[in-house]
């Protein structure tokens, strides 16, 4: 039962609860900006646990951030009063990555497969463009990665992205994916793009699999739905197939990651897809003024391919919008920065409760120029994310492979981090020896004294950092993940470094 502290009703409106209490069917949730559609949904999960008596592990949930997902855990864990084990509920990714290590030997991967990020999948690129001699200055390895990422998008392999390559450089990126998508394969890796394709093929390619999620998957919950890709979608039909309880929210009129891959067809198809679907509108908005509702609802009624819905609230009253034509970004910052000090010498306000807001990053140089030469103090909200810090893909390096050898990626980032003095030369000897032996450099490590034209005091030291690492491995075993990366800082000396 939902918890006696929380009633399933409490601050709900009535489309809010009706969309919570629709459970049976295909229901597609228009919801518009701050109208509570996460209430929602976590309240939608309670009922059918607390209420309806659904076993947890019959209910996934995706969403795009982890942090959506992981509010959204604790908040049906409050109103339940209880652990919600078994309910698969986190990004598509995670859930992709989740299926992918259980179902491991009908997707083609080992269980201990690494996930390469960005700066990973760039490190790959370059691999490849230096193998194959060719300039990073006319093949870009941010634009390459991009152009791959697109085709995955799109369920594309390489020899499908080939066939569709008209243009010289795209026939020269199509190799490049080839081998791009050869390395990842060595290596026991996957890209983000390819937690989600190698699903869909998975599902596609055995039906024993599919059949195993379609039946276990009762409740399908999506998060965010117009900012779904094809092969997100391609998944979610798999899944929703046997019980069409599929329940998909979103905002027709906020989709705007079409340059990822992002399908808006999806939403405003989805009554096509789902004929038996029942749509309900959120429309009451409980963030803003009327004032600023009615200049979003004007501005948006002019966009083309939408359900249409009108935003409204409570809250009458608000500041009028002041709009502010400017010649460019300095004109822009200038401005921005004598109504700062305006509000605060004339209005009182103080800088600290004033903020700036920008779309993109490169937005804030010029403003951050004129905040400067205006002698306005400031504070960039935002930093280096946590896994993206220099330390913490380093540790991270050491882990995955430790966890996965085959791992090279990692292997060449840890391999002289902190430096024990094994230069890049020694170790592209070692990479080119390995490729030639059919041996994986992780274990051409072991056996460095065998490579020719390495000297011998690098070989040393490359079979002492070979065995290290096999040191940690054996007590992978013994000890958990946390306790293993205290060992490997101290193994390493790394936090001497």
């Amino acid at each position: 039962m939902i918890s006696e502290q929380t009633s399933i009703r409490d601050g709900l409106n009535d489309p809010q609860l009706e969309a919570v209490k629709t459970v049976d069917g295909p229901l597609l949730i228009l919801a518009g900006a701050g109208s509570g559609k996460t209430r929602v949904l976590t309240r939608r999960i309670a009922y059918l646990i607390g209420e309806i008596g659904v076993p947890p592990w019959r209910i996934l949930s995706m969403t795009f951030t982890n942090k959506a997902a992981g509010e959204m855990r604790d908040r049906v864990e409050d109103l339940l009063d209880r652990p919600s084990r078994g309910m698969w509920i986190g990004t598509f990714h995670s859930i992709c990555a989740r299926l992918l290590r259980t179902e491991h030997e009908d997707a083609g991967l080992g269980s201990n497969f690494s996930i390469y990020d960005t700066s990973d999948q760039l490190a790959v690129v370059r691999k490849v463009l230096k193998a194959s001699n060719m300039s990073d200055k006319d093949y870009p390895p941010k634009q390459v990665r991009g152009r791959i990422s697109q085709a995955k998008n799109q369920m594309s392999d390489p020899d499908g992205f080939a066939r569709t390559a008209h243009s010289y450089y795209d026939q020269q990126v199509a190799d490049i994916y080839r081998g791009y998508q050869a390395e990842l394969d060595a290596a026991n890796a996957v890209d983000f793009d390819d937690l989600l394709m190698k699903s869909v093929r998975l599902l596609n390619d055995h039906p024993t699999v599919l059949q195993k999620y379609q039946e276990r998957f009762q409740y399908i919950l999506i998060d965010e739905y117009q900012d779904t890709n094809r092969p997100q979608y391609l998944l979610t039909r798999h899944l929703a197939a046997t019980h069409q309880n599929l329940c998909v929210v979103g905002d027709d009129d906020q989709s705007i990651y079409a340059w990822r891959g992002a399908d808006i067809r999806n939403i405003l198809d989805f009554e096509r897809d789902y004929p038996e679907t029942t749509v309900i509108r959120l429309e009451q908005n409980y963030r803003s003024t009327q004032v600023i509702l009615d200049a979003g609802n004007a501005v948006i009624s002019h966009n083309q391919g939408r359900k249409g819905k009108q935003l409204w609230t409570d809250r009458t009253g608000g500041d009028l919008i002041r709009l502010r034509r400017t010649y460019d970004e300095q004109d822009e910052a200038r401005w921005l920065i004598t109504t700062i000090q305006e509000l605060k010498g004339v209005g009182g306000l103080a800088l600290r409760d004033q903020a700036i807001l920008y779309r993109t990053n490169a937005q804030s140089r010029a403003i951050e120029e004129q905040l400067v030469r205006a002698n306005v103090p400031y504070v960039i909200v935002g930093d280096v994310k946590f896994y993206e810090r220099r330390e913490i893909k380093d540790l991270l390096g050491y882990l995955r492979l430790i966890d996965n050898p085959l791992d090279t990626v990692s292997l060449a980032r840890v391999i002289n981090t902190p430096r024990r003095g094994i230069g890049n030369t020694s170790v592209d000897r070692m990479m080119n020896f390995a490729a030639g032996s059919g041996l994986a450099p992780y274990e051409m490590l072991g056996r460095a004294d065998e490579i020719s034209d390495l000297g011998r005091a690098a070989a040393t030291k490359m079979k002492r950092f070979h065995t290290m690492i096999e040191g940690f491995r054996a007590r992978a075993a013994e000890i958990d993940a946390a306790a293993l990366a205290v060992e490997v800082l101290k193994g390493t000396e790394y936090a001497q470094s």
